[in-house]
């Protein structure tokens, strides 16, 4: 039987992985399986820049902790090695995470949990395939330039026409 103080601190760690699942918006599980030391801290220190958390959890830990918030789809995924990424900001985990895995076929996204819903490895990298918040900004500034550009360029004919027939 197992000693009443590890259950208590099992309970516990699953109670805070719960939380961090329920607390980020994005996060992402990936079988880091075949990297060295080297890259694992590579890929810790850009996510940590981005300020994303990243952790080696024991699948059974991540398993109870997403059956407490009502994710057992999680469960499909939790298989071999487990790293998670969590992160307040919607886009970085999986663009970080899916950027370093192009360059090392070793780690490989499994998916993860958008805005408290499961997403498959397909959805992260489609995630991760959006422009940045400044990108999107500057096409959504083009495209209500262009009318505004149009009505400009109309008149400037107009008064190029009037000044040639006077």
């Amino acid at each position: 039987m197992a000693n009443a103080k590890i259950i208590a601190a099992k309970q516990q760690e699953v109670d805070v992985i719960a939380a961090k699942l329920r607390e980020s918006t994005t996060t992402v599980v990936a079988d880091y399986r075949g990297l060295n030391v080297e890259q694992v801290t590579l890929l810790r220190k850009q996510l940590r820049e981005a300020g994303v958390e990243f952790q080696v959890l024991k699948n059974s830990l991540v398993s109870r902790a997403a059956a407490n918030i009502e994710l057992a789809e999680l469960d499909a995924i939790l298989t071999g090695p487990t790293a998670v990424a969590f992160s307040k900001d919607v886009v970085a985990p999986a663009k970080i995470i899916s950027d370093f895995a192009k360059k090392n076929d070793a780690l490989k996204v499994k998916g993860g949990v958008v805005e408290g819903r499961y997403v498959d490895a397909a959805q992260i990298k489609a995630l991760a395939d959006l422009p940045s918040r400044e990108g999107l900004l500057s096409m959504l500034l083009s495209v209500l330039q262009a009318p505004m550009r149009n009505v400009a360029l109309a008149v400037k004919a107009v008064a190029e026409k009037n000044e040639a027939s006077a």
